[in-house]
């Protein structure tokens, strides 16, 4: 049984955050059904799952990809265990974190697309009796991250902030045409630097590779990123492969 979950500052865009202050730890699990249990809700009408960054970096080799297929399937079948062992590893990120004069950061879907408001789980408190809680509830003063494909997720933690995953498979318009509305920040990927834009869907466009730390970007406001691993390939319409301007309207 894998014991650690999270990976800390192991891929070269986390660890560009260090330069303005964080330590981030991410949570790779397989994405999409690989698992048995599909943690990628969206994936089929998004079309990611062939250009998805499980691939990319170290998760081009096997013994990765076996580690990560190994936490999915802990995730689904005792989700109470995961989740303690989450609680001491980011608790060992805080420590980690101290010492080095840095601010932790926590993405738990590194390359899946669960809804962690709504996980649950048993956490005994000293001196108070157990308590139902989330992963948000325990670490108040812990920021949370992601991105994500499912446009409706609403009510979240303060301490959680999400990011929306662009696609231009057209059915998925309507899910980019809500995220428009409501004014998120999108993330979307490009097929080299070389095509990034200024203004994409007629939103100013940042760029998102600098760093992965997205609490510090804008809302309503496009983050630019560019195809890794089997994305360079992707021609399912994922990833944006020449400048194509304002192709949905609000």
């Amino acid at each position: 049984m894998t014991t650690k979950l999270l990976s800390i500052d192991t891929n070269s865009k986390t660890v560009k955050g260090q330069k303005y202050g964080y330590l981030t730890g991410i949570l790779y699990m397989s994405p999409s059904d690989l698992s048995g249990v599909n943690l990628c809700p969206m994936a089929d009408l998004a079309g990611c799952m062939q250009a998805c960054l499980n691939t990319a970096g170290r998760g081009a080799f096997n013994n990765v990809q076996a580690a990560r297929l190994r936490k999915a399937q802990w995730f689904n079948t005792d989700k109470q265990s995961f989740m303690l062992q989450l609680v001491k590893d980011i608790e060992a990120l805080e420590r980690k974190a101290k010492k080095l004069g840095l601010i932790p950061l926590v993405r738990l879907n590194g390359t899946t697309d669960i809804r962690w408001e709504n996980v649950t789980f048993d956490y005994e408190f000293i001196h108070e009796k157990v308590r139902t809680i989330t992963i948000f509830q325990l670490f108040p003063d812990i920021q949370f991250y992601d991105y994500t494909k499912i446009s409706n997720r609403k009510d979240l933690p303060l301490n959680y902030d999400l990011t929306f995953s662009y696609s231009g498979l057209s059915g998925f318009t309507s899910h980019v045409n809500k995220a428009m509305r409501q004014g998120l920040r999108i993330a979307v990927v490009f097929q080299s630097k070389q095509v990034i834009p200024n203004k994409f869907l007629g939103l100013p466009v940042v760029n998102g590779d600098d760093s992965d730390i997205r609490v510090n970007d804008p809302q309503g406001v496009i983050v630019a990123l560019y195809a890794k691993g089997k994305a360079k390939k992707d021609t399912s319409g994922f990833v944006v492969r020449f400048p194509i301007f304002n192709l949905i309207k609000v």
